[in-house]
């Protein structure tokens, strides 16, 4: 998996709660009987594949409003309930979930958690 875009300017995203950012994969322009397909029934899709470029960091807990026991410690730090997504997975996910943006002329799409339908991990690819 090779990046076009500088590294720190991946750094400035911070992807928020459930939602992941992902590098949408080159779609098979060609149907097994042969034909091309045109930009526009590719992107029409239900289902889409991309690479999980940033993840959130996952759901938040609420904290506990009993304090009954005063010498208990104050947790002020939010908890989450961490995502199944990583970096470098192979997500399937619903288009039609997906918020497009783009940055550096690259096409990103901003999916939440719940909109991923299963995910490819290869542990060996990224050694």
């Amino acid at each position: 998996m090779q990046l076009s875009i500088d590294q720190k300017d991946i750094d400035k995203f911070i992807m928020i709660g459930d939602k992941v950012l992902i590098r949408p994969k080159n779609p098979n322009s060609q149907t097994k009987s042969g034909l091309y397909l045109p930009p526009s029934v590719q992107q029409g899709e239900k289902i889409q594949s991309g690479y999980i470029i940033k993840a959130g960091p996952g759901y938040p807990l609420p904290t506990p409003a009993e304090e009954d026991e005063a010498w208990k410690k104050k947790n002020d730090e939010v908890q989450y309930l961490p995502l199944q997504a990583h970096e470098g997975d192979l997500a399937i996910y619903l288009q039609n979930a997906a918020y497009e943006i783009n940055f550096n002329e690259e096409t990103y799409l901003i999916v939440p958690h719940s909109a991923i339908l299963m995910l490819v991990r290869d542990e060996g690819l990224f050694e």
